[in-house]
């Protein structure tokens, strides 16, 4: 696997984790004491992402920035989506010339 699509992997497993995360958020709005998770990404050496989910210090809910973080996170899902599509792609171009 090159390093491109290792990259854009791990951008995608980020993203699915942080709407995850917005999701949990989100159904548990109402539920006493619920403590809000949050992802925390960090970058690697060797280029991608690597993740963590967290919990709140404190319960509390925050609706507005759960769903901005859904969008955010949707974006980012399709962006990564993209270079794999544009990697494959090119690669299959690549193949057609060499053939």
């Amino acid at each position: 696997m090159t390093a491109l699509s290792s990259t854009a992997l791990s951008g995608l497993q980020a993203a699915q984790l942080r709407l995850d995360a917005a999701a949990n958020n989100i159904a548990n709005a109402q539920t006493p004491d619920y403590r809000r998770e949050t992802v925390a990404q960090q970058a690697t050496s060797g280029g991608g992402v690597q993740t963590q989910v967290q919990r709140a210090p404190q319960a509390g809910a925050a609706l507005e920035q759960d769903v901005v973080e859904q969008l955010s996170a949707t974006y980012a899902f399709k962006a990564n989506l993209r270079t794999l599509q544009t990697q494959q792609h090119t690669l299959g171009a690549l193949l057609d010339t060499q053939a």
